[in-house]
């Protein structure tokens, strides 16, 4: 295990945090370490990763949709998307290959040292900004 992700695990120990589950990538160079959870958001678990390696990179992922990006809702979730992402510094959102909507935020920290708490901060600014943006994005999807 990378040591970011030793410090983090101690960190969510500390402060009894037992929301996340750790999965470790076998024979990967950089020392992958994945702490995986939900956010829950108007009724909905959102999987939710923080992903610790060797790099100066901390990655925050919330899948927000599957399938989210269809013919019949592309340009009004494409705008409403990119309202988002020019009014929030910390994290953007982005579709993946299969339409998925993601939500990623970076923190970074030297290689070996890590700020959990500025890490669950980030968790946090994201959890609030769903409270408040998850519905009406939804319904854009829904359409």
């Amino acid at each position: 295990m990378n040591k970011k992700a030793e410090l983090f695990k101690n960190y969510l120990a500390e402060k009894d945090i037992n929301c996340f589950e750790l999965n470790e990538v076998p024979d990967d160079e950089l020392e992958t370490a994945v702490f995986r959870s939900q956010i829950e958001v108007a009724g909905q678990k959102l999987p939710t990763m923080v992903i610790l390696d060797d790099s100066i990179y901390t990655m925050i992922r919330v899948r927000i949709a599957s399938a989210a990006l269809r013919a019949d809702n592309e340009v009004d979730l494409v705008k409403a998307i990119n309202e988002l992402n020019s009014q929030y510094k910390i994290f953007k959102y982005y579709f993946a290959a299969d339409g998925a909507l993601i939500l990623d935020a970076y923190v970074i920290d030297a290689p070996d040292t890590l700020d959990s708490d500025k890490i669950y901060t980030v968790l946090d600014v994201i959890v609030q900004h769903l409270q408040a943006e998850y519905k009406n994005i939804m319904k854009i999807i829904w359409g």
